[in-house]
């Protein structure tokens, strides 16, 4: 006979999951906190001007995001693109925004009315080009529009 039995061989314990539901959804709950969803991808490059005289938009449901400056896709061209909320438009399809601010509005029921068009321009874009966009703004009785910008730094002399 062996000194050593299989009779008295102990099993090996449940393992207690009870606070894996718990644990799980304290983790969710802090990535949902955490990260920020974007609303647009922006594909223009825009470098805003500095101000002093800033604000900040308190009620930003019923605007409608412009961003004029040099596309991100095509590098080498030196042509300024408009990009409104997701869609891309050239500078030859400036026209074109009129419908596009005529659809948002429809888009936003009985907001409309409260509608604001926030400009995020880049530093070197040419006024010919921003005149045109303010004109079919204009021509869509869009008549609410915020400029971005970045807020100054403030230099101390001595």
């Amino acid at each position: 006979m062996s000194k050593f039995s299989d009779k008295g061989k102990a099993e090996m314990p449940e393992l207690n999951t009870s606070s894996l539901p718990d644990l799980i959804f304290s983790i969710l709950f802090f990535f949902m906190i955490v990260t920020s969803m974007r609303e647009q991808e922006v594909k223009v490059q825009v470098e805003l001007p500095s101000g002093t005289e800033l604000t900040k938009l308190e009620r930003k449901s019923a605007i409608t995001n412009i961003y004029i400056g040099t596309p991100m896709n095509n590098k080498e061209s030196q042509e300024a693109g408009i990009q409104l909320n997701d869609r891309q438009l050239s500078r030859r399809e400036v026209n074109n925004l009129k419908s596009y601010i005529v659809e948002e509005k429809e888009r936003l029921g009985n907001k409309a009315a409260k509608m604001k068009v926030a400009l995020k321009i880049d530093n070197n874009i040419d006024m010919g080009l921003l005149s045109d966009v303010k004109m079919q703004l204009r021509k869509a009785y869009a008549l609410q529009i915020v400029y971005s910008a970045n807020e100054a730094k403030s230099s101390t002399g001595n």
